[in-house]
């Protein structure tokens, strides 16, 4: 096809879609009711007119348990749109939303993707989050700028631990869900157990929308009880059609009653006026229902539930009703809030387009095309492509090149982009995860995203003198992506250290280094992160004299450590009085003190959870130096940590195998070996469900473990919990291998 003169713009009712600039290497015509697709190389142009008011844009994140089918209902969710022209699939390495290499190969999601459509004139924009624990950073910053979410849960496994995490991480941040219980066609099924799972795990209060018809392999549709029509999946293999029945199953009458009376009440509750005209014997409409039932959802006072299996193309549509019908926009939550850098005051920013400009960076993508992308959420004003913006966190003035729409890793370029809506930025040198754009004249700093420390590490060297920078360009852009990957240097063996959430983690970053960035590396074996602490309050002298003929060295410092709870972190407190050391020598105790406590004291692991006090000390007229002090602030620290009775702290992981019950008593044998505390076991239908406390350090090669133990037929989910101090006859085993 030869390349047009002028931009191909093509009209199907009142929907255009255009194409400027690039190569026109066109893939594939499809020609669908109502849309036409061209999908084509580089930017790519497909979102319908993106200036909807602001009531009308729906910021949502499809969140859940790792397999409970978060990329399946977002794969069907662009198709019933018209996004997409067929059904990606994840089997088949096709889906749109898992793009990565590693995540198709490997059939799971790692990064957050980002993509909009639209639903009866609605536009949803729509962040499809990974369900693995090793990537709840992804998770996590997603949550920080979506207005609602829909939690799909796996209908056979009910409500799972990762279910509870990812609940209650959306809960931090206010955030207003629906839930969709998936699976309703897998073997075990059972949908008033997942809802009250739902309220009994989650502590919310569930408002049933929609009843199976059927269940298992008869499952064939749903029931919508506020309309009580009947909505049968049948002719159409794909999904897209549906039947829409008056008539109720005359085996589901009674049942179907019963719940649509107790949703009505449920719902009346929550509005004055519509509970007294309902106790006066009025019978609300569908309308008023629909209102209040909004409103509620939006305060947090109800969760709506619908059912359905994504993968059987069933009962995905009435969730996109939901989503437009009950989720909120940008104007039903509340107005964001910031500190003024320059007077330290709380301010607020309204989302409209006429307040201020303010946006928060939340993610950072490499892309191969255009390099370094900045996704940012912005709740006030507008920003346009070339202009300038100001990084209030890092106080630096920022050009903004280009403005794009992400449908995952394609490109749709735009010169404007408003209050409400989630772009990413490129050309932004300096802005990281968490920072705050805005306008100059009117600065203003919004909460940053808080990630959780990383757990585990490994030692990684280039394989060839040709890796060496390439290396260290590779894992510098790595970790400007991903605040949980951490990369650290021994200077004392010359190693690079990199610290993750977990092994998968770690596998995927190095997977990543060799792909992306041509990085042949050797990596040791995975190393748990543990940390050192003290258990009683000590005190400490530092003393550093040198006389060397001319000027010599002298610093002297008195220091008081004492433990602090876990997780409050390290503290360090200035209580000199009268002057014994000088103020300008302060700070270089400090800096002795941290730098001592990142290398740390009993086996090279960092201090946690300690609070240090610089309370006395003597100095030298002529002598005293800044290097002296945090020599001596080093040394100090040593000398009190080390009659503080110094231990080691672990990471101990919540961890949740999945068995038949043949099978249980081994591996609660096994985990027992393991140092594990068993918490709890729970009998669903043929499986048991353990639930357990393990140290990580047990648990290295522990999926290979479980596969030989119960014939491939078990699997297990873990997630961080807490840190504990290890036994003495492992810390002796500890400290004697990081001494030789």
């Amino acid at each position: 096809m030869p390349k047009p003169t002028r931009p191909l713009r093509i009209s199907v009712g009142k929907t255009y879609y255009s194409r400027w600039r690039l190569a026109w290497n066109i893939i594939e015509y499809k020609l669908r009711p109502a849309t036409i697709f061209i999908f084509m190389a580089g930017n790519v142009t497909l979102t319908k007119n993106r200036d909807v008011p602001i009531d009308k844009i729906r910021n949502i994140g499809i969140i859940a348990h790792i397999d409970a089918g978060k990329t399946t209902t977002t794969e069907r969710i662009l198709y019933y749109t018209g996004r997409t022209y067929k059904i990606g699939d994840i089997d088949e390495g096709t889906t749109q939303m898992d793009w990565m290499p590693q995540e198709r190969e490997r059939g799971i999601t790692i990064t957050s993707a980002a993509t909009t459509t639209f639903w009866k004139d609605i536009r949803i924009n729509i962040i499809d989050t990974p369900g693995h624990v090793d990537f709840t950073a992804e998770v996590e910053r997603s949550l920080r700028v979506l207005d609602g979410g829909v939690t799909v849960l796996d209908a056979e496994e009910g409500v799972q631990s990762q279910s509870e995490t990812v609940w209650h991480q959306a809960d931090k941040y206010n955030v207003p869900r629906v839930c969709f219980v998936n699976k309703m066609d897998k073997l075990g099924a059972d949908f008033h157990r997942t809802v009250g799972m739902i309220k009994e795990r989650l502590g919310t209060h569930p408002a049933i929308m929609t009843l199976p018809i059927g269940k298992e392999n008869t499952f064939k549709g749903v029931i919508d009880l506020l309309s009580m029509k009947s909505l049968i999946w049948g002719s159409d293999e794909l999904g897209a059609k549906f039947e829409l029945k008056d008539e109720i199953p005359a085996d589901m009458k009674k049942e179907v009653e019963e719940y649509r009376h107790k949703l009505i009440e449920q719902i009346c509750e929550q509005d004055d006026a519509l509970l007294e005209k309902y106790l006066g014997g009025h019978q609300p409409t569908v309308d008023e229902l629909k209102k209040v039932l909004r409103k509620a959802t939006i305060a947090y006072k109800l969760v709506p539930i619908y059912c359905g299996t994504s993968l059987r193309n069933k009962g995905v549509q009435p969730l996109l009703d939901a989503i437009v019908d009950y989720l909120p926009s940008p104007l039903d939550v509340a107005s964001i809030k910031g500190i003024n850098p320059k007077t330290q005051k709380e301010e607020e920013r309204k989302t409209n387009k006429e307040d201020p400009f303010s946006a928060l960076a939340f993610k950072i993508q490499l892309d191969p095309h255009v390099g370094k992308l900045t996704y940012v959420r912005i709740y006030s004003g507008k920003v346009a492509s070339g202009s300038y913006t100001y990084n209030a966190t890092k106080d630096k003035q920022e050009r903004i090149g280009r403005l794009l729409l992400m449908h995952a890793n394609q490109r749709e370029e735009v010169t404007e982009a408003l209050a409400g809506e989630i772009v990413a930025i490129v050309g932004l040198k300096d802005t990281g995860t968490g920072d705050t754009l805005c306008d100059e004249a009117h600065p203003i700093i919004l909460e940053k995203i808080t990630f959780p420390d990383p757990v585990i590490s490994l030692a990684i060297e280039p394989k060839t003198k040709a890796d060496q920078e390439k290396m260290g360009l590779a894992l510098q852009r790595l970790s400007e992506e991903d605040p949980t990957f951490i990369v650290k240097s021994n200077y004392e063996t010359g190693q690079t250290i990199i610290w993750g959430m977990g092994e998968l983690h770690l596998d995927v970053l190095v997977d990543r280094m060799k792909r992306e960035f041509k990085v042949d590396a050797n990596v040791g074996a995975p190393q748990v992160a543990y940390k050192e602490t003290v258990k009683k309050v000590a005190e400490g002298e530092g003393k550093y004299i040198r006389q060397t003929g001319g000027r010599g060295q002298y610093g002297h410092c008195f220091l008081r450590v004492e433990p602090k709870a876990r997780g409050e972190g390290n503290e360090f407190v200035d209580a000199i009085k009268g002057g014994a050391i000088p103020n300008e020598f302060i700070p270089s105790v400090e800096k002795g003190v941290k730098e001592a406590e990142d290398k740390g004291i009993l086996a090279g692991y960092p201090l946690t959870d300690i609070k240090v006090t610089l309370y006395d000390g003597t100095y030298h007229e002529v002598d005293s130096s800044d290097i002296a002090f945090k020599i001596a602030g080093s040394m100090a620290l040593q000398s009190a940590t080390k009659q503080a009775e110094l231990i080691l702290l672990e990471p101990i992981m919540k961890v949740e195998v999945t068995t038949p019950d043949e099978f249980m008593g081994t591996i609660i044998g096994d985990l027992s070996s393991k140092r594990a505390q068993i918490l709890s076991t729970e009998k669903r239908g043929n499986i048991t469900l353990i639930l357990a406390m393990v140290p990580l350090a047990e648990l290295s090669g522990y999926a290979t473990t479980l596969r030989s133990l119960s014939q491939g037929r078990s699997s297990y989910y873990m997630e961080p919990s807490h840190y504990e101090e290890v036994p003495k006859n492992i810390t002796e085993k500890i400290v004697t291998a990081s001494a030789s």
